[in-house]
C-alpha cells in the first residue's frame, strides 16, 4: 500500500480525487492517523451534507464524529489507479514497470533519448513518484 507521506505530497501537488467505492483514505489530524479507511457499505460511506461531499461514519458509535468533509482525508491510491493516472497524464508515451532484486522501476520513455526512472520498493511507490514527477511538471512557476 502507498505511504501516507507519499499520498500526502501527490494531494499537495494537486492530484484530484473523485471518491468511489473501495477507495482507501486517512484521515490525519483528527487523532485517527494511523487508521486507514475504504469506502464500502460500513463504515465510511460518501454522501452530502448541506451542500458538500462528507464521508458519513455509521454503525460506530464509540466515535464522536458523524462525519468529515471529504477533503480533509487524503486519498491511498492503488497501484492499478496510480498506473492509470500516469497513463492519463503520458497518452502517447510509453510507461513500463520492471521488477528488479532492489525492488520496482517505473519508466517514462519520452523519447528513446529521452527517459526518467523512478525507484521504490513497491510499484505504488515507483508509480506515485513518477505521477508527482508529472504533476510538478504541470504545476506553474512563480516568477
Amino acid at each position: 500500500m502507498l505511504s501516507v507521506e507519499t499520498a500526502r505530497k501527490l494531494k499537495a501537488a494537486g492530484l484530484e480525487w473523485h471518491p468511489a467505492l473501495h477507495d482507501f483514505f486517512v484521515i490525519p489530524e483528527h487523532g485517527l492517523d494511523d487508521r486507514i479507511f475504504v469506502i464500502a457499505d460500513l463504515p465510511a460511506n460518501l454522501a452530502i451534507f448541506q451542500g458538500q461531499q462528507v464521508f458519513t461514519f455509521e454503525g460506530a458509535a464509540e466515535w464522536a464524529m458523524d462525519h468529515i468533509v471529504t477533503t480533509e482525508a487524503v486519498w491511498l491510491p492503488t497501484e492499478s489507479q496510480l498506473r492509470q493516472a500516469v497513463e492519463a497524464r503520458t497518452p502517447d508515451t510509453p510507461v513500463l514497470l520492471s521488477i528488479s532484486p532492489d525492488g520496482y522501476e517505473c519508466s517514462i520513455v519520452f523519447r528513446p533519448d529521452a527517459a526518467v526512472s523512478f525507484r521504490a520498493t513497491s510499484a505504488e511507490e515507483a508509480y506515485a513518484q513518477a505521477l508527482l514527477f508529472l504533476l510538478q511538471r504541470q504545476q506553474p512557476t512563480s516568477a
